[in-house]
């Protein structure tokens, strides 16, 4: 093959793996914090007196939930900007 055919083929594997890693990224959180906010509301009509405690706690997952999601969205914005992958032709 050719310089600049490996070239594109690389460009378009990392591109199908970025929209997989945001895209799945993304689904994967909201489909946790949506399973998470439903259960903390059925803790909260079963126990109002603990919705001071639960409340805490949901939000506390809620960051570490979408800090995961930020940190993929940053690799996958590092392999769409600085791919270390078209190091390996030259």
């Amino acid at each position: 093959m050719e310089k600049l055919q490996l070239l594109g083929m690389i460009q378009a594997y990392t591109s199908v793996g970025i929209g997989l890693m945001v895209g799945l990224g993304a689904l994967g959180a909201c489909v946790g914090i949506g399973i998470m906010c439903g259960r903390f509301l059925e803790g909260a009509a079963r126990q109002p007196e603990m919705i001071p405690t639960l409340q805490g706690k949901v939000f506390l997952l809620l960051g570490l939930i979408d800090a995961s999601f930020i940190i993929g969205l940053g690799i996958a914005l590092f392999f769409a900007v600085a791919n270390p992958l078209l190091g390996a032709l030259g």
